[in-house]
């Protein structure tokens, strides 16, 4: 049995090409110093700091928009010179950035600089997006993607794990820590990995059509808007929810650092294998709606009284199978409408998608809570997300393709 699961294993990460796992690499190095953004909420509520949790929120809503932004930015950037100099750029400029933001203490230079931040960290995402198609085959693009989100839960149990501690110690260690990975991942891709032509056929080497732009195709801003409100829930478990999990179940940083971390073990554990007995055996769209919803049901178990300890956990279990579920297969269908030509467009579609999530979702869910209670926010995000699982199901429903 053993043997048989290490096969599966094997398997799993089989057939993949060397970009594909240079691009993990460079992100697992990146990610491992995600400790800010989780943490962000409780740096800013904290003594020292002693802003509220609306202020806060508002904070996270910048990030938010200026992610959005970014992402337009990048996409554009990204169809015109290439993903491998936006990438290069993007990070390094993040890293530095990193570093002047966990020096700033008055709230306005808080909002510019968390604004700047996001821009430049988010521009880097259609890109890397983008780069991650081009290196991969169609018949192991989910396996690609789910092998770089890999990457980035591996790092991001690291950074949590690490920053939950780093954090009782002093909330500046973790935008220094944030700033050398940035960097450091942007040393490495310069280093290991060259720059390709883009809109060339890798079969021909002549130049590729343009096709239609994203900004056009119904059913792919239908998937879009479901995305949205399924982003904006989802955004929550890294923001309010440890506020709650302090305030609400009187759990410690560490352990919430924990419980962080967890997600991202599970990821770790669990993702390529599934992925792997999955992909191709039905719709992308199939296994989109069913993680969605397990994610609605995570959130509406919170409002479950008592047992906060066994509660948060068995909670995280849920949202993990969820975004297990899920996201690998969004990667994939949006992949499956595009060609060389307009990838970063639709690759800056989703990535806007998930930025204005990040702007409504904090900003909302804190007002939420600020003025109804927690309990009314988890209610409302449940909700929330069955909404965007019919969204997910009703493009299923018309078969359209991705």
């Amino acid at each position: 049995m053993i043997q048989a699961a290490a096969r599966t294993y094997l398997h799993a990460f089989a057939g993949l090409s060397r970009e594909t796992w240079l691009l993990s690499v460079i992100m697992l190095i990146n990610r491992s110093g995600t400790m800010v953004l989780p943490f962000m909420t409780l740096y800013l509520t904290s003594d020292k700091m002693g802003y509220s949790v609306s202020q806060a929120g508002y904070v996270l809503g910048l990030f938010g928009l200026g992610a959005f932004s970014g992402a337009w930015v990048g996409g554009k950037l990204t169809d015109k010179i290439g993903f491998y100099p936006v990438q290069v750029f993007t990070l390094a400029t993040g890293g530095v950035l990193f570093f002047v933001l966990g020096q700033m203490k008055a709230y306005p230079l808080i909002c510019i600089f968390t604004f700047l931040l996001s821009f430049f960290s988010e521009a880097f995402r259609p890109a890397n997006s983008t780069a991650i198609a081009a290196y991969s085959r169609p018949e192991n693009r989910t396996r690609s993607y789910a092998l770089n989100r890999l990457a980035i839960n591996l790092g991001w149990a690291a950074g949590s794990g690490i920053g939950g501690i780093l954090s009782s110690i002093s909330f500046e260690l973790l935008f220094w820590v944030d700033g050398i990975t940035c960097i450091a991942a942007a040393v490495l891709l310069r280093i290991v990995l060259k720059p390709r032509a883009t809109g060339y056929s890798q079969t021909t080497g002549k130049p590729v059509e343009k096709t239609g732009s994203a900004y056009r195709d119904k059913p792919y801003l239908l998937f879009i808007g479901a995305t949205v409100l399924f982003a904006a829930v989802f955004f929550q478990l890294f923001t309010n929810l440890p506020v709650y999990f302090e305030r609400e179940l009187g759990l410690s940083r560490p352990y919430i650092g924990l419980l962080m971390a967890l997600n991202g073990l599970l990821i770790a554990f669990f993702e390529m294998v599934l992925i792997f007995r999955l992909e191709g055996k039905r719709s992308n769209l199939y296994y989109i709606f069913r993680g969605v919803l397990l994610v609605a049901f995570a959130f509406l178990l919170l409002n479950i009284p008592g047992g906060g300890w066994l509660l948060a956990p068995l909670m995280i279990l849920l949202v993990t199978l969820g975004e297990i579920l899920s996201m690998p297969f969004m990667n994939s269908y949006w992949i499956g409408r595009t060609s060389e030509t307009n990838r970063g467009q639709y690759a800056a579609l989703y990535t806007m998608a998930w930025s204005l999530a990040q702007t409504l979702g904090p900003m909302g869910g804190a007002r939420v809570a600020d003025t109804g209670g927690f309990n009314l926010l988890w209610f409302l995000a449940g909700g929330i997300c069955i909404l965007s699982a019919w969204g997910f199901r009703n493009l299923e429903r018309k078969n359209i393709p991705g």
